[in-house]
């Protein structure tokens, strides 16, 4: 644990805030609050870039290297495809589909997304059967639409209702900021415009990423042949950009030009999606430059080794009031080489935590700022079993609970009255 200060703090929760408790919010929460002093200077030149919406992470670590206007919900076009290939590996893992099931080419799939739609297809024959590996090869290598249509049908009987697994899906995940109408991104204007975040797609790549490796690696073949016709691999930059390895470009007459990326050099994988850009060229240029920036101008901080404790946070009824938190790996961050980091971190967890609480269980994360920018969250776990405590112990823990919040409703009347 180099170069930090932990300090701890016992401070009484506020009623406003029932069941999510922050650390190191000084007079508002129960809990650890952990400040971490700046680390020895080393200097990350900045980027700017051209695209308007921007986000990029270092997997390893999670650290947010990069977020630019990430949140905004924008037409992802064909880098709505990630959701489908999501849903299509979760099948595979659980065994509901394994890669020699074949899907019948319907006349739509065929009509909307194949030869006669004139955008990116696999060229799939009209009526014919086609194993879901090589219905993944076109999607992953050649973009298709055709393919994504047929599994669509093939596993919900249209993409309508193919969409709404999708966005179920979405919301498991946590991708926060999108919307599903159907398992290609083509515009649709019968439907509400299909949407994603340039967060949400980093979040969504990195799922499969550490979900689904072996499927993942379709994305980097260099060509896939279908119906007798060679296509080479659809993404710019494979084969261009040191590490480059997958995901899709998508363009939206409305949203402009934006591309989900990632690259993997000598271990490290940096994941990067941009979008609102004027053009296929000046798109491959600002990924091209960003995933550079990323490799060359950071660093690696250790902040704890694998199961050292981060802080403590107190346990409700409990056989022991406090129950020490720490990570299942190596808690590491990248930071800016060359300039001097302010970082400073938080436990943050739902509370009150309640016994029993179980060793290994997650009960909060750590959050990591840089400044004040997010820059990095991690799960925390309990590093012993805490069991549930003698009648006369829960008693004083409720009842101490209770006064606090009644303490904390008064004041907030009286600052109302």
């Amino acid at each position: 644990m180099a170069n930090i200060g932990v300090i701890f703090r016992r401070l009484p929760a506020p009623s406003s805030l029932p069941r999510l408790w922050r650390c190191a919010i000084p007079g508002l929460a129960l809990a650890a609050g952990l400040f971490v002093a700046p680390v020895a200077p080393a200097m990350a030149q900045a980027i700017e870039t051209a695209a308007p919406h921007a986000y990029m992470i270092d997997d390893r670590t999670g650290t947010i290297v990069l977020s630019k206007e990430s949140e905004a919900a924008l037409a992802p076009a064909s880098m709505a495809k990630l959701m489908t290939l999501e849903i299509v590996f979760e099948a595979i893992k659980e065994g509901r589909l394994s890669l020699d099931d074949e899907f019948v080419v319907s006349e739509n799939a065929w009509r909307k997304g194949g030869a006669p739609s004139r955008t990116s297809t696999m060229f799939a024959g009209l009526n014919t059967s086609i194993r879901l590996e090589d219905l993944l090869k076109g999607i992953m290598v050649q973009n298709a639409n055709d393919a994504c249509i047929v599994i669509a049908e093939g596993m919900a009987g249209n993409e309508q209702a193919f969409a709404v697994l999708m966005n179920e899906r979405a919301k498991r995940l946590g991708l926060s900021d999108s919307n599903f109408v159907n398992a290609t991104g083509l515009p649709d204007p019968d439907q509400p415009k299909q949407t994603m975040s340039m967060r949400d797609l980093v979040t969504l790549a990195r799922h499969i990423i550490t979900e689904h490796p072996d499927l993942y690696g379709y994305f980097s073949e260099p060509e896939f042949t279908w119906n007798n016709i060679r296509q080479l691999n659809k993404n710019p930059i494979i084969g261009k950009t040191p590490g480059a390895d997958g995901l899709f470009t998508g363009y939206d007459e409305e949203d402009g030009y934006g591309m989900i990326a990632s690259a993997d050099q000598d271990g490290q994988r940096m994941i990067a999606a941009i979008h609102g850009l004027s053009s296929s060229n000046e798109r491959i240029n600002e990924m091209q430059k960003l995933l550079a920036w990323g490799f060359r101008s950071f660093e690696k901080v250790t902040l704890f080794q694998a199961g050292e404790p981060v802080g403590e946070v107190g346990v409700f009824g409990g056989t022991d009031g406090w129950v020490p938190l720490a990570g299942h790996e190596p808690i590491q961050i990248l930071i800016p080489r060359g300039a001097k980091s302010k970082l400073r971190a938080r436990i943050v967890y739902r509370g009150p935590l309640r016994a029993p609480v179980e060793e290994g269980q997650q009960v909060g994360e750590l959050e990591v700022m840089n400044d004040q920018e997010l820059i990095s969250r991690i799960p925390l776990y309990a590093t012993r079993a805490v069991g549930i405590g003698p009648l006369y112990s829960r008693a004083l823990d409720a009842a101490y609970e209770l006064m606090v919040g009644l303490v904390h409703s008064g004041v907030e009347m009286a600052t109302k009255n």
